[in-house]
Order: structure tokens, then C-alpha cells, then sequence
């Protein structure tokens, strides 16, 4: 009997002592789910840099390779870049494949430019040009100078590939591997960006039904896409396009980048 009692009040006390264990491990998680999300990074400048604890990656297809980076830019990154851009935007052109020079074309209705080597290096730049190698895992000096384009109401980009059909555009920096698309402003309707090799799913591009992908165009988000394989040939399901803009004006900035350094 007293051997019985005894092993009932070693059970009872493991039981409480686990209770009680129980209640500090809640409270102590309660306190973490308190805290601010970045706490551990507060004063890391390069964890800053990267917007670490703001972008949300989230993969919207494998084939074509598509992530779509939430938040990806800051609110005053947005309108920098559109301050330095506003005043050279000029038509925007197509690459022709037999000169390797920009023409203008039907296909492309938007206007544009490029930020200089210069501008490169200034510390905004410098910074988004970080977070584009660190996040597509492509060295910095892999990438083209960054374009900045703006669609106002009617225009659009036709669907397109990125990599290059010719030898003439790849004799600096090989193929266009992957592209960044950074989206500066909100649309309020139309101007997606869409995909119509992935996939079978509906979606709206410029208010008309269609199969594939489409991507609305939120200010600070960003959207990887592969225009290669992971067996290095070019993927012609990357295929994309700028749908037409009904409301409002799209801006966007584009980074592309190659298989060796460009310069």
C-alpha cells in the first residue's frame, strides 16, 4: 500500500512539475510572438539593406520559374527611382535582332529609360542592386543597368522572351538568364504581368479573361522569372507580356541579368 501511495505522488508531482513547465514554455513563446518580427536584426546595416523580415517570397509557378518577392522595395525606393527617371523618359524601343540596336515598335508602347553607370553607384541603387543579386543569387556585376519604364492608360508590352534568339547580343555577358521586375507604383486597373505558358489557371490581363499567369502590379513587389533552364538551354515558357493599362499609370523598374559579368 505505502509503495502504491508513493508511486501516485511521484506521478502526481512529475504531472504538476509538467503543468507548470508547460505554462512558462507558452508564456515565453507568447513573448516572442510579442516582440517586433525584426528584433535580432535592428541594428544589422546589412540585414537593412536586404529588408530582411519585410519581403515575403512566394513562388507562383515552376514552370516558367516565377517568385513573386512582396515587398521587395521600400515606398521611398519606389519614387526615387521615378524622380531620377522622369525627366529622360523617352518611346520605348525593341532590341533588332539583325543590328543588336533599339528600334521603335507597335509591340512595345510604353516609354522608358536607363539609368547610367554613374547612378549606379549611388547608395539607393548600390543597395537595390545588392538585394537583386543576393535574392536571384546572380553576382551584381552579372547585371544590365537597370530600366525604368512607365505605361500610361492603353499601353502595353506584347507577349515576349527576354533571352536572346541572336549571337550578337550575347558576345557581352552571354544569355539573359533570369529578370527582376520591380513594380514602382499601383495600377488601379489592368497593366498585370502575364504568363501565358504557366499553366491552365484564369486570370484577368487588361480586364479580358485569359490562361496562365498574371501578375497585378503592387508598389514594392517584385517578380523573378527564369529565361533559362536548369539545364542552361532557354525556356520558351518564360514567355510574358504587359497588359494593357485601362486606369491609372504602371511604372516599373527592370533589371536583367546574364550568365558572366557585363563590363
Amino acid at each position: 500500500m505505502d509503495r502504491t501511495r508513493f508511486i501516485l505522488g511521484l506521478l502526481s508531482f512529475v504531472a504538476v512539475g509538467m503543468m507548470i513547465g508547460g505554462m512558462f514554455q507558452l508564456a515565453f513563446i507568447k513573448r516572442l510572438e510579442e516582440a517586433p518580427h525584426d528584433f535580432s536584426w535592428a541594428n544589422d546595416p546589412e540585414a537593412h539593406l536586404l529588408r530582411l523580415g519585410n519581403i515575403k517570397p512566394e513562388v507562383i509557378s515552376w514552370s516558367p520559374r516565377i517568385t513573386v518577392f512582396h515587398n521587395f522595395l521600400s515606398a521611398e525606393e519606389c519614387e526615387y527611382l521615378k524622380a531620377i527617371a522622369t525627366p529622360r523618359l523617352t518611346i520605348s524601343t525593341v532590341v533588332d535582332w539583325k543590328t543588336g540596336k533599339g528600334i521603335q515598335s507597335d509591340v512595345r508602347t510604353s516609354s522608358g529609360m536607363f539609368l547610367t553607370s554613374d547612378e549606379r553607384k549611388y547608395p539607393i541603387v548600390k543597395a537595390i542592386e545588392k538585394r537583386i543579386a543576393v535574392y536571384a543569387q546572380i553576382p551584381v556585376e552579372n547585371g544590365e543597368l537597370i530600366q525604368i519604364l512607365r505605361y500610361g492608360k492603353d499601353q502595353y508590352y506584347r507577349p515576349h522572351h527576354d533571352y536572346f534568339s541572336d549571337t550578337h547580343n550575347q558576345k557581352r555577358g552571354g544569355q539573359r538568364v533570369a529578370t527582376m521586375l520591380m513594380y514602382l507604383s499601383d495600377t488601379l486597373e489592368g497593366g498585370e504581368t502575364y504568363f501565358p505558358m504557366a499553366g491552365e489557371r484564369e486570370c484577368s490581363c487588361g480586364g479580358k479573361k485569359v490562361k496562365g499567369v498574371c501578375v497585378k502590379p503592387i508598389r514594392g513587389d517584385a517578380v523573378l522569372f527564369w529565361g533559362m533552364g536548369l539545364d542552361g538551354s532557354t525556356d520558351p515558357n518564360s514567355l510574358h507580356g504587359g497588359c494593357e493599362v485601362l486606369q491609372g499609370e504602371k511604372w516599373s523598374a527592370t533589371k536583367w541579368m546574364r550568365q558572366r559579368a557585363t563590363s
